[in-house]
């Protein structure tokens, strides 16, 4: 995995069990993606990206209840897993708690498409979009 991002789970979050529920598992991952695809691609000069990207697919797998309290943060590892013209794949891996060694409780995968606001339809990727996708994934 090449980018690590830390989400904290909000009190909301949790069920009546004081697990995160799949709806905030599902918000958890996207949270760990905005600092990539908003955050760094503005500081990259890709002003495109950040207009629209849709999920076109989302696959989660549950290995464990992620439980948090107030204060915690669970660590969320994503990788590039596949990049085509029009969309991006990425995988995660969600760890129960703030370190690489606590155990993984969900694995995930989601395909992503850039998204034309404007024209009210997916679009292609830039080159330049495409070659910020593969270094901030392979931690250059």
């Amino acid at each position: 995995m090449t980018y690590v991002s830390h989400v904290r789970p909000r009190w909301s979050d949790m069920d009546l069990y004081g697990h995160v529920n799949h709806a905030n598992v599902v918000t958890l991952l996207e949270e760990a993606r905005i600092p990539v695809l908003f955050g760094e691609a503005v500081k990259e000069g890709l002003t495109e990206l950040p207009k629209g990207v849709v999920v076109v697919k989302l696959a989660v797998h549950y290995r464990a209840p992620i439980v948090a309290g107030p204060a915690d943060t669970v660590r969320v590892e994503m990788e590039l897993t596949e990049l085509k013209a029009s969309t991006v794949t990425l995988g995660y891996r969600v760890h129960g708690g703030p370190d690489e060694t606590d155990p993984v409780a969900v694995t995930a995968e989601t395909v992503l498409a850039p998204y034309d606001t404007a024209k009210l339809r997916p679009r292609r990727l830039s080159e330049a979009e495409g070659e910020f996708l593969k270094r901030v994934f392979a931690g250059a």
